[in-house]
Protein backbone atom coordinates (compact mmCIF):
# COMPACT_ATOMS: atom_id res chain seq x y z
CA UNK A 1 0.00 0.00 0.00
CA UNK A 2 2.07 3.79 -1.19
CA UNK A 3 2.23 5.20 2.31
CA UNK A 4 0.96 8.66 0.44
CA UNK A 5 -1.88 7.03 -0.64
CA UNK A 6 -2.90 5.77 2.81
CA UNK A 7 -1.63 9.26 4.25
CA UNK A 8 -4.66 10.40 1.77
CA UNK A 9 -7.53 8.06 2.82
CA UNK A 10 -6.64 8.47 6.82
CA UNK A 11 -6.46 12.98 6.26
CA UNK A 12 -10.49 12.31 4.81
CA UNK A 13 -12.33 12.64 7.73
CA UNK A 14 -15.34 9.52 5.44
CA UNK A 15 -12.57 7.84 4.28
CA UNK A 16 -11.20 7.41 7.84
CA UNK A 17 -14.00 6.87 9.41
CA UNK A 18 -14.72 3.54 6.87
CA UNK A 19 -10.88 2.26 7.36
CA UNK A 20 -11.50 2.61 11.17
CA UNK A 21 -14.75 -0.09 10.32
CA UNK A 22 -13.25 -2.03 7.92
CA UNK A 23 -10.30 -2.59 10.29
CA UNK A 24 -12.44 -3.69 13.05
CA UNK A 25 -14.45 -5.81 11.78
CA UNK A 26 -11.84 -7.61 10.00
CA UNK A 27 -10.36 -8.50 13.62
CA UNK A 28 -7.53 -5.89 12.80
CA UNK A 29 -6.67 -6.78 9.51
CA UNK A 30 -6.22 -10.48 10.00
CA UNK A 31 -9.57 -11.82 8.54
CA UNK A 32 -10.97 -11.73 5.02
CA UNK A 33 -14.11 -9.64 4.63
CA UNK A 34 -16.27 -8.69 1.84
CA UNK A 35 -18.91 -5.45 1.27
CA UNK A 36 -21.79 -7.32 3.08
CA UNK A 37 -20.03 -7.27 5.95
CA UNK A 38 -19.26 -3.48 6.03
CA UNK A 39 -22.10 -1.73 3.84
CA UNK A 40 -24.22 -0.22 6.51
CA UNK A 41 -21.14 1.82 7.19
CA UNK A 42 -19.14 2.14 3.94
CA UNK A 43 -20.63 3.00 0.94
CA UNK A 44 -20.48 0.93 -2.21
CA UNK A 45 -17.90 3.92 -4.17
CA UNK A 46 -15.68 3.84 -0.64
CA UNK A 47 -15.30 0.33 -1.10
CA UNK A 48 -14.34 0.41 -4.86
CA UNK A 49 -12.00 3.14 -4.25
CA UNK A 50 -10.26 1.24 -1.41
CA UNK A 51 -10.01 -1.82 -3.94
CA UNK A 52 -8.69 0.24 -6.84
CA UNK A 53 -6.03 1.76 -5.05
CA UNK A 54 -4.85 -1.45 -3.72
CA UNK A 55 -5.93 -0.42 0.13
CA UNK A 56 -7.60 -3.81 -0.01
CA UNK A 57 -6.26 -6.68 -1.83
CA UNK A 58 -8.00 -9.51 -3.02
CA UNK A 59 -8.09 -12.86 -0.41
CA UNK A 60 -9.52 -16.37 -1.16
CA UNK A 61 -12.95 -15.71 -0.65
CA UNK A 62 -13.12 -11.73 0.54
CA UNK A 63 -10.62 -8.92 0.90
CA UNK A 64 -7.74 -8.07 3.11
CA UNK A 65 -6.05 -5.14 4.21
CA UNK A 66 -2.75 -4.65 2.48
CA UNK A 67 -0.59 -3.41 5.83
CA UNK A 68 -3.00 -3.64 8.94
CA UNK A 69 -0.19 -2.85 11.22
CA UNK A 70 0.76 0.36 9.46
CA UNK A 71 -2.79 1.64 9.07
CA UNK A 72 -3.95 0.58 12.43
CA UNK A 73 -0.59 3.09 13.94
CA UNK A 74 -1.47 5.55 11.80
CA UNK A 75 -5.40 6.01 12.80
CA UNK A 76 -4.52 6.18 16.05
CA UNK A 77 -2.09 9.48 15.72
CA UNK A 78 -3.99 10.95 13.11
CA UNK A 79 -7.43 10.71 14.56
CA UNK A 80 -5.59 12.45 17.73
CA UNK A 81 -4.19 15.24 15.77
CA UNK A 82 -7.07 15.89 13.54
CA UNK A 83 -8.60 16.04 17.11
CA UNK A 84 -6.34 18.57 18.23
CA UNK A 85 -6.61 20.53 14.96
CA UNK A 86 -10.04 21.17 15.13
CA UNK A 87 -10.47 22.45 18.42
CA UNK A 88 -7.51 24.82 17.57
CA UNK A 89 -9.56 25.96 14.82
CA UNK A 90 -12.81 26.54 17.05
CA UNK A 91 -10.90 28.03 19.47
CA UNK A 92 -8.81 30.34 17.24
CA UNK A 93 -11.71 33.27 15.84
CA UNK A 94 -10.83 35.60 13.14
CA UNK A 95 -10.86 39.21 13.70
CA UNK A 96 -9.83 42.99 12.21
CA UNK A 97 -7.48 45.12 13.91
CA UNK A 98 -8.36 48.74 14.06
CA UNK A 99 -6.88 49.86 11.01
CA UNK A 100 -9.05 47.10 9.15
CA UNK A 101 -12.00 48.30 10.60
CA UNK A 102 -10.97 52.06 9.79
CA UNK A 103 -9.69 51.37 6.55
CA UNK A 104 -13.36 49.73 6.10
CA UNK A 105 -15.29 53.07 7.41
CA UNK A 106 -13.08 55.30 5.19
CA UNK A 107 -13.87 52.66 2.14
CA UNK A 108 -17.90 53.08 2.90
CA UNK A 109 -17.42 57.20 2.91
CA UNK A 110 -15.68 57.32 -0.14
CA UNK A 111 -18.41 55.09 -1.74
CA UNK A 112 -21.03 57.75 -0.87
CA UNK A 113 -19.31 59.78 -3.89
CA UNK A 114 -20.82 57.98 -6.28
CA UNK A 115 -24.44 59.50 -5.40
CA UNK A 116 -23.13 62.64 -4.12
CA UNK A 117 -21.97 64.96 -6.14
CA UNK A 118 -19.98 67.40 -3.38
CA UNK A 119 -17.74 64.35 -2.16
CA UNK A 120 -17.09 63.32 -5.93
CA UNK A 121 -15.91 66.46 -6.34
CA UNK A 122 -14.03 67.17 -3.27
CA UNK A 123 -11.90 63.75 -3.62
CA UNK A 124 -11.62 64.21 -7.49
CA UNK A 125 -9.68 68.26 -6.97
CA UNK A 126 -7.04 65.78 -4.26
CA UNK A 127 -6.47 63.35 -7.26
CA UNK A 128 -6.49 66.13 -10.16
CA UNK A 129 -3.57 67.40 -8.39
CA UNK A 130 -1.66 64.39 -9.16
CA UNK A 131 -2.69 63.20 -12.39
CA UNK A 132 -3.25 66.53 -14.23
CA UNK A 133 0.07 66.77 -14.81
CA UNK A 134 0.01 63.04 -16.62
CA UNK A 135 -3.11 64.02 -18.48
CA UNK A 136 -1.70 66.80 -19.90
CA UNK A 137 0.96 64.71 -21.70
CA UNK A 138 -0.96 61.66 -22.68
CA UNK A 139 -4.47 60.57 -24.29
CA UNK A 140 -7.26 60.18 -21.82
CA UNK A 141 -6.97 56.35 -23.26
CA UNK A 142 -3.65 55.77 -22.40
CA UNK A 143 -4.53 57.91 -18.99
CA UNK A 144 -7.18 55.14 -18.27
CA UNK A 145 -4.69 52.57 -19.20
CA UNK A 146 -2.28 53.34 -16.54
CA UNK A 147 -4.74 53.82 -13.91
CA UNK A 148 -5.84 50.22 -14.92
CA UNK A 149 -2.23 48.57 -14.55
CA UNK A 150 -1.63 50.90 -11.31
CA UNK A 151 -4.77 49.59 -9.71
CA UNK A 152 -4.11 46.13 -10.92
CA UNK A 153 -0.92 46.18 -9.84
CA UNK A 154 -1.56 46.99 -5.56
CA UNK A 155 -4.85 45.15 -6.01
CA UNK A 156 -2.91 42.10 -6.53
CA UNK A 157 -0.30 42.79 -4.42
CA UNK A 158 -2.58 43.38 -1.60
CA UNK A 159 -4.58 40.37 -2.06
CA UNK A 160 -1.41 38.08 -2.19
CA UNK A 161 -0.09 39.72 0.98
CA UNK A 162 -3.48 40.01 2.90
CA UNK A 163 -5.53 37.25 2.11
CA UNK A 164 -5.45 34.38 4.94
CA UNK A 165 -4.97 31.52 2.26
CA UNK A 166 -4.19 29.30 5.40
CA UNK A 167 -7.03 30.11 7.35
CA UNK A 168 -9.53 30.32 4.41
CA UNK A 169 -7.93 26.48 3.44
CA UNK A 170 -8.71 25.34 7.12
CA UNK A 171 -12.45 26.66 7.13
CA UNK A 172 -12.92 25.57 3.50
CA UNK A 173 -11.12 21.82 4.25
CA UNK A 174 -13.61 21.99 7.20
CA UNK A 175 -16.90 22.70 5.53
CA UNK A 176 -16.05 19.74 2.78
CA UNK A 177 -15.08 17.40 5.39
CA UNK A 178 -18.41 17.99 6.94
CA UNK A 179 -19.98 17.74 3.50
CA UNK A 180 -18.14 14.19 2.58
CA UNK A 181 -19.49 12.35 5.88
CA UNK A 182 -22.81 13.53 5.53
CA UNK A 183 -23.13 12.16 2.31
CA UNK A 184 -21.60 9.19 2.82
CA UNK A 185 -23.43 8.67 6.47
CA UNK A 186 -26.68 9.33 4.40
CA UNK A 187 -25.91 7.14 1.81
CA UNK A 188 -25.25 4.30 4.33
CA UNK A 189 -28.73 5.42 5.77
CA UNK A 190 -26.73 6.16 9.45
CA UNK A 191 -29.36 8.43 11.05
CA UNK A 192 -27.21 8.72 14.23
CA UNK A 193 -24.03 9.95 12.10
CA UNK A 194 -26.57 12.24 10.28
CA UNK A 195 -27.80 13.70 13.26
CA UNK A 196 -24.35 13.98 15.13
CA UNK A 197 -22.67 15.86 11.83
CA UNK A 198 -25.80 17.83 11.73
CA UNK A 199 -24.27 19.43 15.20
CA UNK A 200 -21.41 19.85 14.19
CA UNK A 201 -22.59 21.67 11.36
CA UNK A 202 -24.74 24.00 13.45
CA UNK A 203 -21.36 24.60 15.84
CA UNK A 204 -19.72 25.60 12.39
CA UNK A 205 -21.78 27.81 11.24
CA UNK A 206 -19.47 30.79 12.34
CA UNK A 207 -17.32 29.65 10.06
CA UNK A 208 -19.02 31.28 7.43
CA UNK A 209 -18.76 34.75 8.78
CA UNK A 210 -14.69 34.17 9.47
CA UNK A 211 -14.43 32.93 5.66
CA UNK A 212 -16.13 36.26 4.83
CA UNK A 213 -13.78 38.44 6.95
CA UNK A 214 -10.67 36.43 5.87
CA UNK A 215 -11.84 37.35 2.02
CA UNK A 216 -13.22 40.98 2.78
CA UNK A 217 -10.13 42.02 4.67
CA UNK A 218 -7.76 42.78 1.51
CA UNK A 219 -11.24 44.10 -0.76
CA UNK A 220 -11.36 46.95 2.08
CA UNK A 221 -7.78 47.77 0.94
CA UNK A 222 -8.20 47.33 -2.68
CA UNK A 223 -11.54 49.81 -2.34
CA UNK A 224 -9.91 52.48 -0.06
CA UNK A 225 -7.48 53.05 -3.54
CA UNK A 226 -9.56 52.28 -6.39
CA UNK A 227 -12.66 53.79 -4.99
CA UNK A 228 -10.96 57.76 -5.27
CA UNK A 229 -9.43 56.69 -8.80
CA UNK A 230 -12.65 55.78 -10.21
CA UNK A 231 -14.48 58.74 -9.09
CA UNK A 232 -11.69 61.12 -10.49
CA UNK A 233 -12.16 58.69 -14.13
CA UNK A 234 -16.25 59.71 -13.30
CA UNK A 235 -15.53 63.48 -12.09
CA UNK A 236 -12.86 63.81 -15.74
CA UNK A 237 -15.71 62.32 -17.73
CA UNK A 238 -18.89 63.11 -16.53
CA UNK A 239 -18.03 66.43 -15.22
CA UNK A 240 -17.30 67.90 -18.31
CA UNK A 241 -13.32 68.73 -17.30
CA UNK A 242 -11.89 66.54 -20.78
CA UNK A 243 -10.02 68.19 -23.27
CA UNK A 244 -11.65 69.10 -26.70
CA UNK A 245 -9.10 66.65 -28.62
CA UNK A 246 -10.56 63.36 -25.56
CA UNK A 247 -14.35 63.29 -26.64
CA UNK A 248 -13.85 59.40 -27.39
CA UNK A 249 -11.88 57.02 -29.14
CA UNK A 250 -12.55 54.33 -31.93
CA UNK A 251 -13.27 50.85 -31.40
CA UNK A 252 -14.25 47.63 -33.14
CA UNK A 253 -17.23 47.11 -34.78
CA UNK A 254 -18.86 50.34 -32.99
CA UNK A 255 -16.08 52.80 -34.61
CA UNK A 256 -15.73 56.17 -33.31
CA UNK A 257 -17.05 56.57 -29.62
CA UNK A 258 -18.00 59.31 -27.08
CA UNK A 259 -16.43 58.35 -23.80
CA UNK A 260 -20.05 58.59 -21.74
CA UNK A 261 -21.75 56.80 -24.91
CA UNK A 262 -23.15 53.43 -24.03
CA UNK A 263 -20.98 50.76 -25.62
CA UNK A 264 -21.74 48.03 -23.69
CA UNK A 265 -25.28 47.76 -22.61
CA UNK A 266 -25.78 50.46 -20.45
CA UNK A 267 -22.35 51.27 -19.47
CA UNK A 268 -20.38 53.98 -21.05
CA UNK A 269 -17.24 53.83 -23.35
CA UNK A 270 -14.97 55.22 -20.43
CA UNK A 271 -16.10 51.98 -17.83
CA UNK A 272 -16.06 49.65 -20.78
CA UNK A 273 -12.68 50.40 -21.40
CA UNK A 274 -11.28 50.51 -17.93
CA UNK A 275 -12.63 47.70 -16.96
CA UNK A 276 -11.12 45.49 -20.15
CA UNK A 277 -7.77 47.17 -19.15
CA UNK A 278 -8.34 46.09 -15.69
CA UNK A 279 -8.81 42.69 -16.44
CA UNK A 280 -6.09 42.33 -18.80
CA UNK A 281 -3.63 44.13 -16.84
CA UNK A 282 -4.41 41.68 -13.51
CA UNK A 283 -3.74 38.63 -15.53
CA UNK A 284 -0.61 39.80 -16.77
CA UNK A 285 0.82 41.36 -13.30
CA UNK A 286 -0.33 37.72 -11.22
CA UNK A 287 1.76 35.86 -14.08
CA UNK A 288 4.98 37.99 -13.38
CA UNK A 289 4.35 37.84 -9.95
CA UNK A 290 3.12 34.21 -9.85
CA UNK A 291 0.14 34.94 -7.60
CA UNK A 292 -3.42 33.42 -7.96
CA UNK A 293 -6.84 34.97 -8.23
CA UNK A 294 -9.15 34.28 -5.03
CA UNK A 295 -11.03 31.84 -6.71
CA UNK A 296 -7.72 29.55 -7.44
CA UNK A 297 -6.40 29.58 -4.21
CA UNK A 298 -9.15 28.66 -2.61
CA UNK A 299 -10.41 25.19 -5.14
Amino acid sequence: MPGEQLEEFIGNPAMRESLSIILERSDGGTEEIQWSDVSDAVSSSQWGRLIREEVLVAGGTGFTLANPDELEQRLGVTNRSVSNESSSIDIESVSWEWYDKAAGITALALFTGYWNTGIRDFIASFDNVLLAPITAHLPFHIVILLLAIVTGLYSTLLQSRLMDTEKLQQYQERMSDLKERREAAKERGDEEALEQIQEEQMEAASDQLGMFKVQFRPMVWIMLLTVPVFLWLRWKVRGGHLGVSESGMVVPIAGAVSWQEALFGPMSTWIVWYFLCSMASRQIIRKIFNTRSTSAATS
